[in-house]
């Protein structure tokens, strides 16, 4: 019964029906969200039987619903290899065609394979307006023209402005192939398609149908054998045809936008404003069509600088009525696609121009519009199928820069501003609700969810919600932002105070300074100066350990220990020392340092605070070998893994480890100091294993750099290159001044 329809309907209806998303059933059977949702969509051929199999084992299937499943698989997989291709002829010319490589190479490969004559090809170029599939189409078939010699032929199905019916296109394309009117009334229309099939696959032609609405307009059009091709593009994926090449296409590269503008404009006049050129391919998102527009406004209107249209671009409200030149407009592009969506599909689209990062998953819509995440994703499914909106290789949908203008206006046109101020409430409450959550996984006394959360996404385990928050973090960030702009205090103070053990792992993100000003602000806001202390304190972290401004930190600290003095919080009267020791160690200032460090240490013994006097403690003893007193430093650092390595310890397992690597990789400093260079390489060693394990990639680097330096120091030069290299390779993710010594160090060493 299944094996009636394509595999991939059926594969999408069995998933629906165990309530998984694609990517719970990505992680269940072992394969990709895109290779999923490629094949439920029909843009991959049906998958090998093992793949089917761990599909079935995913969706945990029963054994009728598990023969269904490899039935239509079975039934989907050609018996015998079947070569697609795509081609065209153009009507016109394509002079100053750029870019593209890889799909004209691929197109080329598939009509080499054609030639062979094992059976007739069809191919779908899909993709949004304005990405450039005709013209891609009509390149191929320029540079395909002497391998089809019985004829190259373009149809036009008008798609998106008025169908042209089946049997019309089928006319045109016998008459185009010599078919002589008595002939076709002897055949009559229900023999068209039939003597199509036959002469295309007796001859060696290229068929172009451009512009294809949907499967049942071209599927007359399309040959069963032969050494034919057909191409077809349509700005849907046409998931409904079987058997077919499938060729995505989006914007261009970066590159190529720079190369069309200047093929356009002329090297002497673009090289003349090189960076305003740049920045016009950005501003039309690297859409061919926005791109030859905004060309041809400047070859038009000669006067204009470059410069001047990057200024005209730059206002988003008026970026697509600009993007016009006669009678070819972008918007109008867009809304020839937009106005064949369902209500549900178009209200989404509009909505998900509020999302404000790059991409998004099925939970961003499903909380825009207040409606379930499997229903979100049927909704944005549609989207994909009309060409509105794209999937990347992860499995994220994307909307392109344009159409999120374009969608933004209509959002203002078409909906009351108080159902756009919910959606953008119901988005902005998610994600931080969800962040919270995430955050306070490493957050001391909570961990695991409540089981009463029901939230859109998974948090089952620390690394879940350290990869959403991650992933998601130009979202959450911007709802931050959201949140505290409307004064919604209190849930940036909560936001803000979940990070305070995640953000340790993730230092060098760019964005913790904003985050705890913000908090900070709120905190002040709230009046309230036990949060004013924590967030004031945590600000201070975010300047000395982010941004390296240890002044400022240290202003921020003696503002803490104010608020935490006069709420009486000896804990963040303790933070606010021990924070500010670090940053006077990081100036210079030993004695400062030192001072205040023990004074942290002591307050946090009085009130019995253990997870607090674990830092200050580390603090502490590294303030002491900066003061020159090393083997001091030694033995408060070997307090702590004595503490660490009782059986009671009385703090949670995360900080435990973390403080473990922190203190291991402390020591080995110190034995670095006190000369015992052996001693500081195995500590260095065990250190950056502890940081791997833990995830924290900037201390493994200063590991790493520690452990390079023993090594050099003992004479292993081979070794010591290796772990300079490593520190070298984790770029970003360390501090700059761990990768100048690396670098200073590695140039150093004895030539290999």
């Amino acid at each position: 019964m299944s094996g009636e329809k394509p595999f991939g309907v059926v594969l999408r209806g069995l998933r629906q029906q165990a309530r998984l998303t694609m990517g719970e059933l990505a992680e269940a059977s072992g394969v990709s969200v895109r290779a999923i949702g490629d094949m439920e969509r029909g843009r991959s051929r049906v998958p090998q039987r093992r793949t089917v199999v761990a599909l079935a084992e995913g969706l945990g299937l029963a054994e009728t619903e598990r023969e269904d499943l490899l039935a239509a698989g079975r039934a989907g997989r050609p018996t015998r290899a079947v070569a697609v291709a795509g081609t065209a002829v153009p009507p016109r010319s394509v002079r100053d065609f750029t870019g593209r490589g890889p799909q004209l190479v691929r197109l080329k490969e598939v009509a080499e394979r054609t030639g062979t004559g094992e059976s007739g090809s069809v191919a779908v170029i899909s993709g949004p307006p304005g990405c450039g599939k005709t013209t891609l189409a009509l390149k191929a078939a320029t540079d395909l023209a002497e391998e089809f010699p019985e004829g190259c032929f373009v149809v036009d199905l008008h798609g998106v402005d008025g169908a042209v019916d089946p049997g019309e296109a089928l006319l045109k394309l016998l008459k185009a192939l010599g078919v002589s009117d008595r002939r076709l009334r002897q055949e009559g229309a229900a023999g068209h398609a039939g003597l199509l099939r036959a002469l295309l696959s007796e001859r060696r032609c290229l068929v172009v149908l451009d512009n294809a609405r949907d499967e049942g307009q071209i599927r007359p059009l399309l040959p069963a054998g032969g050494r034919s091709l057909v191409l077809v593009t349509s700005r849907r994926p046409l998931t409904g045809l079987e058997d077919v090449e499938r060729l995505a296409l989006s914007e261009m590269t970066q590159d190529e936008a720079v190369e069309l503008l200047h093929r356009i404009l002329g090297e002497d006049r673009a090289d003349a404003e090189a960076d305003a050129v740049t920045r016009v391919s950005e501003l039309c998102g690297r859409l061919p069509l926005a791109l030859r527009v905004a060309g041809n406004w400047l070859t038009v209107r000669s006067a204009w600088s470059v410069d001047h249209l990057v200024r005209r671009l730059s206002d988003e409200e008026r970026r697509l009525s600009a993007l016009s030149a006669g009678d070819v407009r972008v918007e109008a592009a867009f809304e020839l696609s937009y106005g064949e969506l369902s209500g549900e599909a178009a209200r989404m689209m509009r909505l998900l121009s509020l999302v404000s990062g790059p991409d998004m998953t099925a939970a961003y819509g499903a909380s825009l519009a207040g409606i379930g995440v499997l229903e979100a994703e049927d909704v944005m499914e549609e989207l994909v199928e009309a060409g509105l909106l794209q999937v990347t290789f992860t499995g994220r949908y994307q909307l392109h820069d344009l159409l999120r203008l374009f969608a933004r206006a209509r959002l203002s046109r078409e909906e009351e501003p108080v159902e756009r101020e919910a959606a953008e409430d119901r988005l902005r409450a998610w994600l931080l609700e969800t962040a919270v959550i995430a955050g306070r996984w490493y957050k001391l006394k909570y961990g695991a969810p409540p089981p009463s959360w029901q939230g859109l996404v998974a948090l089952e385990n620390a690394e879940e919600a350290r990869t959403w928050l991650q992933s998601e973090a130009p979202a959450w960030l911007a709802a931050l932002r959201g949140a505290a702009h409307k004064g919604e205090h209190t849930r940036v103070v909560e936001t803000a105070d979940a990070m305070e053990w995640f953000c340790d792992l993730w230092v060098f993100w760019g964005h913790w300074s904003e985050v705890y000003e913000l908090s900070g602000q709120a905190a002040a806001a709230l009046d309230d100066p036990n949060l004013q202390a924590f967030h004031l304190n945590m600000h201070a972290w975010a300047l000395i350990e982010c941004d390296h401004q240890y002044r400022e930190a240290i202003e921020r600290t003696d503002e803490g220990l104010h608020c935490a003095r006069r709420a009486g919080n000896i804990p963040q009267q303790a933070s606010a020392l021990s924070h500010a020791a670090v940053a006077h160690r990081r100036l210079g200032e030993a004695h400062a340092a030192t001072e205040k460090s023990r004074a942290s240490v002591d307050l946090y013994e009085e009130v019995d605070d253990r997870e607090g006097w674990l830092g200050a403690m580390v603090t502490y003893g590294s303030s002491l070998r900066f003061l020159g007193r090393a083997a001091e430093a030694q033995t408060q650092h070997q307090r702590i893994i004595a503490f660490l390595d009782a059986p009671d310890r009385p703090v949670s397992e995360h900080v435990a480890d973390m403080t473990r690597a922190h203190t291991t990789y402390a020591l080995g400093l110190d034995h670095a100091v006190l000369g015992g260079w052996s001693e500081a390489a195995g500590h260095h060693r065990e250190a950056v294993g502890q940081f791997r394990r833990i995830g924290m990639p900037h201390m493994q680097g200063s590991a790493l750099l520690g452990l390079g330096e023993a090594l050099t120091e003992l004479g292993e030069g081979v070794e010591a290159r290796t772990c300079l290299r490593q520190v070298l390779d984790l770029g970003d993710a360390v501090d700059r001044a761990v990768l100048t010594g690396a670098r200073k160090l590695l140039d150093s060493l004895p030539a290999e």
